[in-house]
């Protein structure tokens, strides 16, 4: 692994974190994977060797707890929705060079030889703990078969997470009041031996790491208060009958040995899910060299030789990725991870998604209405930054395809191909203008910067901006108007717009894959366009063009409101069927936001706030607190310190300079002795900093 910008002489892998295989899959789930094809592809674009892999999860008590509800073996119903996303993720143009899953022999084989290594390094042991067990049906309780209470925040937890309150990972036998999610009997600890991997003996390795990790800021701040707090080993084994064998030894089993969930071995450990579930990136890399070639690339080069490893995941597992993970790799002698990208969740109208009330946009929803997979990536990946939640509505979605795709992007191909193919027959032989050159130049630069910064929306903008100067040039220019008083600068104008056409195939073919094959067949380009790289901007189009055709279609306002009664009268339907209305089987998108207060102000007691812009002129954390960062603000009139609680949410070094909004008029405080004269205004819990998109400057009031 280096730290050199892309693209590099290492083969890179990018991957993305695997799906349950458990249930339907939705729009929010397909963030992560648009996101992470989306930043493969562009990663290609600039010549890197790049390996795009997932697979899916196939054990864990979830599948096993479906599965037992459906009435069939766990193999059987995961493999089934194995191939549900297998078949999926294509249709979206989520292009996986290899998909496999955690129960295919490649990842049995590699996760038993994962864990043989660390075992015999030294990194494995026995201890005897209490686990939650179900004296009425005599059976243990391993992960999900057990909910309770947070030992740390006091919320209801699952056996494995705090998924409603604090997001810790938490260990057999932490959770407080176990009830069986079986039989909602209450649980009770018994003692049982179970492996331990001992993360504590990484720590010193773990905190160098993090402060290396490229990324997005909050897979690297988030993992701090456990990295440099208490480092807590880690139970890598459950007592069930679904899953991969622990191996004991050489001598214990052939590597293909795992549990079908037909209730043989069901006394034998079993590895917990997210030990073989991180291995099976390595797995379906080897898959893939298996497929191609080593020529072609190499698994070992990339994993063993310090490759470009590139995981792109939710931030409900950034711990897992940042911390668990990492340990593994270096405990096992494999390379570390360059970078991880976490992104923020997805709501539907500002609520949750949610299966039991039918309360989602679904993959194959979308789809049967009609619409084209490439205007879903381009929301998905240019609605915000990456790691900020991003709310889904059909409003905003046909607002975005109407404004952006078609009305700059289409617009601007379509009237410059066409103008090109009925005026001249194709490219008109002149040289390409040198203010055109210069602002092709400008986002090729852009859309590489973009890839190093692993941001796919100013990816994805890079090329957008770029439709919108070809706007402004034809508009400015009016070929229409010059092609009889002045044919020469006609020809020239036509001849920078055909070149902007066939930059922006290629700089957006990483967001709209299927959209720039069709622009850059229109370009006359051969082959394609994703086996060219960003050069490719700026090469001559062809001489002879055909008559384009409409890139996007405009979606009616009709469209919208079809779209929103189908989606209550769902949310209706399942409400009316729902017992209790509440949202036991809720995703991992889950949030719902808090209502509106009720109480309302006055405009008067509005105006006594002083809301001002402020730019933020210095920024570190607080010793001994794990989440409060001290600011220095420039509000205009005078430079104020600030507390804020932002330390584990932002890359702090990188904030000076940034603008920010601050309550200035909030009384002071006192917080870890340290003064705090004002507030940094901010949303939700990934603290996204308020800011303007403007140019207010510092001292500006807000109104």
């Amino acid at each position: 692994m280096s730290h050199e910008e892309f693209p590099t002489d290492r083969p890179a892998v990018v991957t993305c974190g695997l799906p349950y295989a458990n249930g339907d899959l939705h729009i929010g789930h397909l963030r992560t994977y648009v996101g992470g094809d989306t930043y493969a592809r562009a990663l290609r674009k600039l010549g890197q060797k790049t390996a795009f892999v997932s697979g899916s999860d196939m054990h864990g008590t979830p599948v096993a707890v479906n599965a037992e509800q459906e009435g069939v073996s766990p193999e059987t119903f995961a493999l089934e929705w194995h191939e549900t996303y297998e078949a999926t993720f294509p249709k979206f143009g989520v292009d996986f060079d290899n998909y496999g899953h955690t129960h295919d022999a490649t990842n049995v084989e590699t996760t038993t030889d994962v864990v043989r290594t660390l075992e015999e390094n030294g990194h494995v042991y026995e201890k005897e703990i209490m686990v939650a067990y179900d004296p009425k049906e005599e059976q243990s309780l391993p992960d999900r078969y057990v909910e309770g209470t947070c030992p740390y925040c006091g919320a209801k937890a699952r056996g494995d997470e705090c998924d409603e309150g604090c997001g810790r990972h938490l260990e057999p036998g932490e959770i407080e009041g176990p009830v069986s999610t079986i039989t909602g009997n209450p649980a009770e600890y018994r003692e049982q031996t179970h492996k331990f991997f001992r993360v504590s003996a990484f720590q010193d390795y773990l905190a160098e790491f993090i402060d290396r990790l490229d990324g997005t800021s909050n897979a690297r701040n988030q993992p701090r208060e456990w990295i440099e707090g208490e480092l807590r080993d880690w139970c890598i084994t459950r007592d069930m009958d679904w899953g991969i064998d622990y191996p004991e030894s050489e001598e214990s089993g052939s590597p293909e040995d795992t549990r079908s969930g037909d209730g043989e071995g069901a006394d034998d450990l079993v590895l917990y899910v997210w030990v073989d579930a991180p291995i099976e990136y390595i797995s379906s890399t080897k898959q893939y060299t298996d497929r191609v070639g080593a020529d072609a690339y190499d698994w070992a080069e990339t994993w063993r030789e310090g490759g470009e490893i590139v995981h792109v995941i939710g931030r409900d597992i950034i711990q897992h990725h940042t911390v668990f993970w990492p340990a593994m790799l270096r405990g096992a002698g494999y390379s570390e991870p360059r970078a991880v990208m976490a992104s923020g969740f997805i709501t539907l109208n500002g609520k949750g998604f949610s299966t039991s009330r039918n309360r989602a946009v679904w993959a194959d929803e979308y789809l049967d209405e009609g619409f084209d997979p490439d205007l879903l990536r381009y929301y998905l990946v240019t609605n915000g930054g990456f790691q900020q939640d991003v709310d889904f509505s059909w409003e905003r979605f046909r607002e975005r395809v109407n404004n952006e795709l078609v009305g700059t992007v289409g617009n601007f191909a379509y009237r410059a191909l066409l103008f090109a193919h009925r005026e001249f027959g194709g490219t008109p032989e002149t040289p390409l203008s040198d203010e055109v050159r210069e602002r092709i130049e400008v986002a090729q630069a852009d859309f590489a910067a973009a890839v190093n910064d692993y941001s796919v929306r100013e990816a994805g903008d890079a090329a957008r901006a770029l439709a919108g100067f070809g706007n402004e040039y034809i508009q400015r220019n009016e070929p229409w108007n010059l092609v009889d008083d002045d044919p020469e600068r006609a020809a020239q104008v036509i001849r920078d717009c055909v070149q902007i056409a066939k930059a922006v195939a290629v700089l957006f073919a990483p967001v709209a894959p299927g959209t720039c094959e069709r622009l850059w067949s229109q370009v006359g380009g051969e082959g394609s366009v994703h086996d060219v790289t960003v050069d490719a901007a700026l090469e001559s189009p062809a001489s002879d063009l055909d008559e384009p055709s409409e890139l996007y279609e405009k979606i009616p306002e009709e469209r919208v409101e079809e779209l929103n009664a189908k989606l209550e009268a769902r949310v209706a339907e399942a409400e009316a069927d729902t017992d209790d209305g509440s949202d036991s089987d809720t995703t991992e998108t889950d949030i719902d936001f808090d209502p509106i207060e009720s109480d309302r102000i006055d405009f008067e007691t509005f105006q006594d706030l002083d809301i001002r812009v402020g730019e933020i002129l210095e920024a570190e954390g607080i010793e001994g607190a794990d989440k409060l960062a001290r600011l220095v603000v420039d509000i205009g009139v005078e430079e104020r310190q600030i507390v804020a609680g932002i330390k584990q949410l932002h890359d702090l070094d990188t904030l000076p300079g940034t603008r920010v909004i601050v309550l200035a008029n909030l009384e002071q405080a006192e917080l870890f002795g340290v003064e705090s004269n004002g507030m940094v205004l901010a949303a939700g819990e990934a603290a996204d900093l308020l800011t303007t998109v403007g140019d207010a400057v510092p001292g500006e009031r807000v109104r």
